[in-house]
């Protein structure tokens, strides 16, 4: 794999609040980066964190129009910058997970025929049906979801095909709302895209394919044949949706060459290859250079968990996708929405506001917090499904408050005893090799990253570059380039080192999490089943 100074990788990503794009070199160096903000750079949409939320409080949606204007905004400021399109040689991407985009009857045609003159936003702005797209924040669609759990047989059944229960925010669900509620609409609609394969059909001029990964968030998709899944869409009962999917293809394929249109109008190299794009998630598996055994852990407004898997494991909760790194395998997805807000307010309640007492009062006390346990559920909970304050002592009795220093030992323990118990529970074996990929906001408390490699026993790393998805996109890029040939993990060998060790275990607070984390999933199991 010889390198050439000359060429260069692209990821550009279409997250929830921005597009972003990043240009590596050969050595993995980054040479480029360049966004466009939603709300700041395009305030004709009116939204607000890049989505318009709806009078109902759970209809979420973005306009696909936004996204064709920030493309054009994007590769318009790029070309003004002097940024070299004839040196890129690959270019993939990411979307935010679970969207959909639904093309009008024709589009392809239009798509296939752009004119090099015009932008994107004036040649596609109304090839589609529907004009607002569901995104991930979309809470709408409970009536749904109950229908395909019964008509599949039960919510275990679809987690055993597809790799989770019906939630919200699938893609299944979405269209199937749209299905039932806006028929003339899905009528009218020629092909369904997600985010990520809508942003890939803007580089080929062609409708592209769902990747394997981002497809397996779907509901739809079989999770060991890899396949769209007959029995799913039989459940669903929507009308030649297979069709309106088109094919599902692995995530490292090269889906063709960047279309005439970027080339006459920007000056792309007619070889430059685009390979699959994907969701934002699997994306930061590559960003962060996951390999077998690490954990990546996501410390922010709600806290994420990823997961390498060598096999898929049916569970009620969270999300089990096809490993967009080796396709043999899998990675296991947590959400957890009691993340940094609930931090925030035992901080605000018990160290006076302030993080710098927060870090105190977790080093005045000691790994175990003596036996007492705390679950803080302020909003309503997915992992589990559960909601409220609750407090154990060292016999497991209820308790109706903690010391302050207790309390904050409490919470951050209890947070992170759930995160290696539910990520246990979808499969993941802590094994003598793995790592903590620590990320997000809470990533930079070192006390809290030391309880984090205590209960995991495995050294905890944050990462030093910022945006992982488009950054792993520009390495799916490179990965996709040679055709795969070389292996995900030899690609990114030679990347700049941007891993920093923060926190190792101690082998005696090891043993302590260790019995402590039984009696932890024994406490919040019981809450569940109250819960319920």
């Amino acid at each position: 794999m010889a390198a050439s100074e000359g060429r260069l990788y692209v990821g550009l990503e279409i997250s929830t609040q921005q597009v972003k794009l990043i240009a590596v070199n050969d050595h993995l160096k980054i040479v480029c980066e360049e966004n466009v903000k939603f709300d700041a750079d395009l305030p004709e949409f009116k939204t607000t964190g890049g989505v318009n939320i709806h009078d109902d409080g759970l209809t979420v949606t973005a306009p696909p129009l936004l996204w064709l204007k920030a493309v054009d905004l994007l590769l318009e400021r790029l070309k003004s910058s002097g940024f070299e399109f004839s040196k890129v040689v690959a270019i993939s991407g990411a979307g935010q997970q679970h969207g959909s985009v639904y093309w009008k009857r024709g589009s392809r045609e239009v798509l296939q025929s752009l004119d090099p003159e015009k932008c994107y936003a004036s040649q596609l702005g109304s090839c589609f049906s529907v004009k607002d797209s569901p995104i991930w924040m979309d809470a709408s669609t409970d009536e749904e979801c109950k229908q395909v759990e019964t008509n599949i047989g039960g919510p275990f059944k679809l987690c055993e095909i597809t790799g989770c229960r019906a939630y919200h925010r699938i893609t299944g669900n979405q269209i199937t709302k749209i299905f039932k509620r806006k028929r003339d609409d899905y009528n009218n609609t020629e092909r369904i895209s997600l985010v990520s394969s809508f942003g890939a059909s803007l580089f080929i001029g062609d409708y592209a394919p769902i990747d394997e990964s981002d497809g397996s968030g779907m509901n739809l998709l079989d999770l060991k044949s890899r396949c769209w899944s007959k029995e799913c869409i039989d459940a669903f009962s929507i009308v030649d949706l297979e069709t309106k999917l088109g094919p599902v293809v692995p995530s490292a394929t090269c889906i063709g060459t960047i279309s005439n249109y970027l080339v006459q109008r920007f000056g792309f190299s007619t070889e430059c290859k685009v390979i699959a794009f994907t969701g934002d998630n699997p994306a930061s598996l590559a960003g962060v250079r996951c390999r077998n055994g690490d954990v990546i852990i996501s410390l922010g407004t709600s806290d994420t968990v990823l997961l390498w898997l060598h096999e898929p494991k049916a569970s009620i909760e969270g999300l089990c996708l096809v490993n967009p790194l080796q396709t043999k395998d899998y990675m296991g997805m947590l959400c957890f929405k009691n993340g940094s807000l609930a931090r925030e307010r035992v901080r605000n309640d018990s160290a006076s506001g302030s993080w710098d007492e927060f870090e105190k009062h977790l080093e005045s006390t000691p790994p175990g917090n003596s036996g007492n346990i705390g679950i803080y559920f302020f909003v309503p909970e997915i992992t589990p499904n559960a909601v409220g304050i609750f407090r154990f002592d060292k016999q497991d009795k209820k308790v109706d408050a903690f010391d302050a220093a207790v309390e904050v030992r409490a919470i951050v323990e209890g947070q992170l005893m759930a995160k290696r118990i539910h990520s246990e529970n979808l499969g993941y074996k802590l094994g003598d090799k793995g790592r903590i990929l620590a990320t997000g906001g809470a990533s930079s408390n070192k006390a809290l990253l030391k309880v984090l490699s205590n209960i995991f026993n495995h050294p905890v790393y944050v990462q030093t570059v910022a945006n992982s998805a488009c950054l792993g996109s520009a390495y799916r890029a490179k990965h996709g380039y040679f055709g795969g040939e070389i292996s995900f993990q030899e690609v990114v060998d030679n990347a700049p080192v941007d891993l920093e060790c923060r926190a190792n275990p101690d082998p005696a607070a090891v043993v302590v999490y260790n019995e402590l984390c039984n009696r932890y999933r024994h406490l919040e199991q019981q809450i569940a089943n109250n819960n319920e």
